[in-house]
């Protein structure tokens, strides 16, 4: 199982922070996207691919050229994560991002997206109306987020605060790896979000879903039964301690890979089970744990 391991991947990070409208809103989305380039780098993610859009920067034209930038140097093996701030409109049949000058339409962002070879792709769309964008941008291999559960839903949200946080605090990470996954940062959001709706004694305005089995609906639970959450869980968004200390290491960052590719294989088992044969899927379960303690011995050396 370890030789069939991969070289190191990367993983590009996109942020864009749409049109506020208001000083409030200008000053909450560039904060946002600010903190989200300060939080990837900090984690290890090379400055070279990290791209971060916001203000008079967020054009529909420099979001393209961002994107294109990522498409000449993303191969299959490396990762894309592209976040979306601010407002968004959804006129009953197409959504649209509000920028500076040109909005942008999800079909045309799906398309962009397409170009990347990034094999494995997330895109986190935490506008209002984001709901709207899920059924342009979902495609196998691709995980999308939305902060509403429909076009429908236009308010300003909270959740993009609140996806932030979980990419800053520690107690984010439930399985306790030292990875905030995806599915962790949404999980999470999605608990604050509610949280937030609860203590102000408002009717939620919002509700997140995602969608990531390239299905056309989308849900707001993983469930091992129809595999959603599965690739939201794979995705590693920030590494902690020993972790994100091996992830800037360049002596230890295959070694990290090969960890994160073997907790991988370990979720998909635990998705797969109901259709193996128990004496197999526990062989196969037990030969991964023994490869995952062994690379991380060699972590912790």
């Amino acid at each position: 199982m370890l030789a069939s391991l991969g070289a190191h991947a990367e993983t590009f990070f996109v942020t864009v922070a749409g049109l506020g409208g208001e000083p409030d809103y200008e000053q909450r989305f560039t904060s946002a996207a600010a903190d989200l380039d300060r939080t990837f780098k900090a984690a290890g993610a090379s400055a070279g691919h990290v791209f971060t859009l916001a203000g008079a920067a967020a054009t529909r034209e420099h979001v393209r050229e961002a994107l294109e930038q990522v498409a000449g140097q993303a191969k299959a093996d490396d990762d894309l994560v592209l976040i979306l701030i601010g407002h968004g409109s959804f006129d009953g049949s197409e959504y649209k991002l509000n920028l500076p000058g040109p909005d942008l339409s999800a079909p045309e962002l799906a398309a962009l997206c397409d170009r990347i070879a990034s094999e494995r792709q997330l895109i986190v769309n935490t506008t209002s109306a984001s709901g709207g964008s899920i059924r342009a941008l979902v495609r196998r291999g691709r995980a999308v987020i939305a902060a509403t559960k429909s076009g429908t839903e236009k308010n300003a949200t909270v959740f993009a605060r609140y996806f932030v946080e979980a990419l800053q605090d520690p107690t984010a990470d439930l399985d306790k790896n030292e990875t905030v996954s995806a599915l962790e940062a949404f999980q999470y959001a999605t608990a604050k979000t509610a949280g937030f709706y609860d203590s102000q004694q408002r009717l939620a305005t919002e509700h997140a879903v995602f969608e990531d089995a390239g299905k056309p609906t989308a849900v707001r639970a993983a469930s091992t039964d129809s595999g959603e959450g599965r690739l939201l869980a794979g995705l590693a968004l920030v590494r902690l301690g020993t972790a994100r200390g091996a992830a800037l290491d360049p002596a230890k960052r295959g070694l990290l890979a090969r960890k994160e590719e073997l907790e991988r294989r370990i979720d998909t088992l635990k998705y797969q089970r109901a259709a193996m044969a128990e004496d197999d899927y526990k062989s196969q379960l037990t030969e991964a744990l023994v490869a995952l303690a062994k690379v991380q011995e060699e972590l912790d050396k």
